[in-house]
């Protein structure tokens, strides 16, 4: 990330809106949004190949849920944010990853600017490509600032999407059974 450049795009912001980039009170205010950035746009300069490549044999393979991961991520169309929880399911083909490990994959796609139907995908995506399990399935439930602070002003709705892979894309039982799960 180029922090130099963010911070001059910091100021020219306050200068557009007609304040003072001098004044006291936002002096450091372009340095401490480039930190910021580093921190939120993280993601833009990992895979989720690291989290997800650690594996564990199991005999077993029935469904892997871990549920309410809470998420922040940033709107590429207005550059708010827009957070909320992530559920994941997956069906391992012999081999299961560490659970915190599902966590930080959300995290490397959610700090990114996207949108939250690419976010589902992207996630579902990468247990495919790095895990290799029968099957998986994503569902996002957010709330957007976008939504909430400007614009059409609803606060407290919520966008749900979901993404079906392997397995999970013909078998209705299984995807009752993961809707079941995340509402219990």
């Amino acid at each position: 990330m180029d922090k130099k450049k963010i911070q001059e795009g910091v100021k020219l912001i306050l200068e557009g809106i007609g304040e003072n980039p001098d004044r006291e009170g936002l002096l450091d205010t372009p340095d401490r949004i480039a930190r910021m950035y580093e921190e939120i746009f993280g993601g833009l300069t990992q895979t989720a190949e690291e989290p997800l490549s650690k594996t564990f044999h199991v005999k077993d393979n029935a469904m892997v849920l871990e549920k309410d991961i809470t998420f922040y991520s940033t709107c590429e169309h207005h550059f708010m944010p827009f957070y909320g929880k992530a559920h994941i399911a997956y069906i391992p083909d012999g081999k299961v990853v560490g659970l915190s490990k599902l966590a930080r994959t959300v995290e490397v796609y959610a700090k990114r600017p996207q949108i939250q139907e690419q976010l589902t995908a992207q996630i579902a995506d990468a247990l495919m490509e790095y895990l290799k399990p029968q099957g998986a399935m994503v569902m996002l439930e957010a709330e957007h600032m976008c939504m909430t602070m400007r614009g059409v002003k609803k606060p407290g709705s919520k966008t749900v999407t979901f993404v079906t892979r392997g397995v999970f894309e013909q078998d209705e039982r299984l995807q009752r059974q993961f809707f079941d799960l995340v509402r219990a």
